[in-house]
């Protein structure tokens, strides 16, 4: 269960479609919702009025009763990362968009993304219907574990959660290639029993798939093959796999988001 959701909203269009996806995980977790709004510097005294009457139509429009709004001056990814912290949030929900933004430009994201000490959403789908459909990308790190375990608990009960290891095998014989597939795959099971051990009753339904190949690819392809409304990564951890996603992989998918992302550290 989620407490206490933090919304930063930049005004425009994708800001109000996290929104309201944010609004839609506080009614499913009877969350607390507050929206953070950055002053572009040099604002005048008109203009944030202005601002604040735009940001509270919004809140009426979108939100559920009670809704906070904190409008803040500074810069914007400095300021969401201390909001994190002071706000005592337990999940940052952000706006995706493919034109180039102080907020949300290259820098400020993987900034946001690698600092951001709470799971952080990226919307990217105008839809705020409930998740039904999920991947998550896994590994044997803690950090990917811990992401499968905080997706669960985002999830209703009765939408699906696909994990995907993605394993590329060493050059030898096409024998030895099926033995290190057959152990990559016992791995996996034995991972996804213990997790799962620990999660509510009512999670969601986890099933899973171990895949040769490249990671960028047969994360596309599954993505587009099931359907997925929200794609899981883990952002950092020791393997392989959680140094890609800490490169290009997290950026490719924060920067070109084919669904939600969710990014847990």
């Amino acid at each position: 269960m989620y407490q206490h959701i933090l919304i930063a909203h930049d005004l425009r269009d994708t800001a109000d479609m996290a929104l309201c996806r944010a609004a839609q995980l506080a009614r499913q977790h009877s969350a607390r919702l507050t929206l953070l709004h950055v002053l572009a510097a040099g604002q005048s005294t008109e203009q944030q009025e202005k601002v604040r009457q735009t940001l509270d139509q919004s809140l009426t429009r979108y939100a559920p009763p009670g809704s906070e709004l904190r409008i803040l001056a500074g810069k914007p990814s400095d300021v969401v990362l201390q909001e994190v912290q002071n706000s005592g949030c337990d999940l940052l929900v952000l706006g995706g968009h493919q034109q180039r933004h102080d907020l949300f430009s290259g820098t400020s994201l993987d900034r946001i993304a690698r600092r951001c000490t709470v799971p952080m959403l990226l919307v990217a789908r105008n839809d705020s219907t409930p998740y039904q459909r999920a991947i998550a990308a896994i590994d044997f790190s803690l950090c990917a574990c811990s992401a499968l375990g905080k997706a669960s608990r985002l999830l209703p009960a009765e939408a699906e959660l696909h994990a995907i290891h993605v394993f590329e095998p060493d050059k030898g014989t096409a024998k030895q290639v099926a033995e290190q597939l057959q152990m990559q795959q016992g791995l996996i099971e034995q991972l996804l029993h213990d997790e799962t051990q620990h999660l509510p009753p009512d999670s969601p339904k986890i099933s899973h798939e171990v895949l040769q190949g490249g990671i960028l690819r047969s994360l596309q392809e599954q993505i587009k093959a099931r359907r997925s409304d929200l794609l899981v990564l883990g952002s950092h951890g020791r393997s392989a796999f959680s140094q890609a996603l800490l490169g290009s992989l997290a950026q490719h998918f924060l920067h070109k988001a084919p669904c939600d992302v969710l990014v847990v550290r």
